[in-house]
């Protein structure tokens, strides 16, 4: 028998959100809507332009905000991430703890550097813009997987971010050869328009011969596909992997799977903060997959918590509110 439904790797990251306006963004000079990777110094400039602001700080990192989802809808997984010896580093790991996500935090933290840190910005259109300092995560390697827990799980999710870190994207494919050798499921999120129009080969490189779940948004498949017709979205994602999860945002959510395409009415909701959104829909719709619910079903509980995640500020919701959406 499994003992983690679900084993992910990604960014160790601690969000700090902001609310701000459209001129400040304009006047920072970030991309709208987008991940930017930044340097210490670049951090500096920009925390200082939100200097005052109340914001909020939670853990962050997309495949934890995903297999924090779901640890809290009642399944077991695993972390491997790497974080500094530090305040944010002790912060990350006792959240993720108290989330019931097992991880590789206990033994491996890196004595020199800091943990990473993201800046979430968001804008009265609720759109979030992400400036991502990643510190120490940018060394994740081989020595955070734990090859015994990866065997013993039934689901290998990887973060399409890694595919920005030379070592990361290698610890990652590492990770996978184990969980083919082993005869796990592989998961893979594409993670953000970035990453395919400047990382695309390592994102390649993750989807290797296919995966059995692919989680893209609209916005992904377009530049993925190099169209906007969904037809051609479709056909083209339709070829990457087994089960295909297309989130569309106020218009709901497809599950592809082959020439089979399921469409999930959203949950309408007034959307004030969309960061974690896409998380959230694999956490829970990864939940379902292996908690003997259909495709449909799952798709259906992962709408309900996505929209239920923009409705408010934050990238993740409370254990009793997902326990809630699932007794519904």
């Amino acid at each position: 028998m499994s003992h983690y439904h679900l084993y992910a790797i990604g960014n160790a990251l601690v969000d700090t959100e902001y609310e701000v306006g459209d001129d400040l963004l304009a006047t920072m000079g970030v991309s709208k809507r987008h991940m930017t990777l930044i340097d210490g110094p670049r951090r500096t400039e920009l925390l200082g332009h939100v200097q005052g602001l109340h914001h909020r700080r939670t853990g962050g990192g997309s495949a934890a905000n995903t297999a924090v989802a779901l640890a809290q809808l009642g399944g077991h997984a695993f972390y491997s991430c790497r974080v500094a010896d530090d305040d944010l580093g002790a912060f990350y790991a006792q959240d993720l703890q108290a989330n019931g996500v097992a991880t590789n935090l206990s033994h491996t933290r890196a004595e020199h550097g800091q943990t990473g840190s993201c800046m979430v910005l968001v804008t009265p259109d609720a759109e979030r813009t992400m400036c991502t300092f990643l510190g120490v995560s940018a060394e994740l390697d081989s020595h955070s997987l734990h090859p015994t827990d990866i065997a013993k799980s039934r689901i290998y999710y990887m973060e399409g971010y890694l595919a920005a870190s030379p070592t990361g994207l290698q610890a990652a494919l590492q990770g996978r050869q184990i969980a083919r050798e082993h005869h796990l499921q592989l998961a893979l999120t594409l993670s953000d328009v970035s990453m395919i129009n400047f990382c695309k080969d390592g994102l390649l490189a993750m989807l290797g011969d296919g995966v059995d779940y692919l989680f893209a948004n609209e916005e992904e498949a377009q530049v993925w596909s190099g169209s906007t017709d969904l037809n051609t979205m479709v056909q083209t994602l339709s070829a990457l992997g087994k089960t295909v999860c297309l989130t569309r945002g106020p218009k709901g959510s497809l599950v592809i799977q082959g020439q089979s395409v399921i469409e999930v009415p959203a949950t309408p909701v007034k959307a004030v903060d969309t960061n974690g959104a896409g998380d959230m829909f694999a956490g829970a719709f990864l939940y379902g997959m292996t908690h003997h619910m259909d495709p449909l079903m799952a798709a259906t509980l992962a709408n309900r918590a996505a929209a239920q995640v923009v409705s408010q500020h934050g990238n993740r919701l409370q254990t009793q509110q997902l326990q809630a959406l699932l007794k519904a």
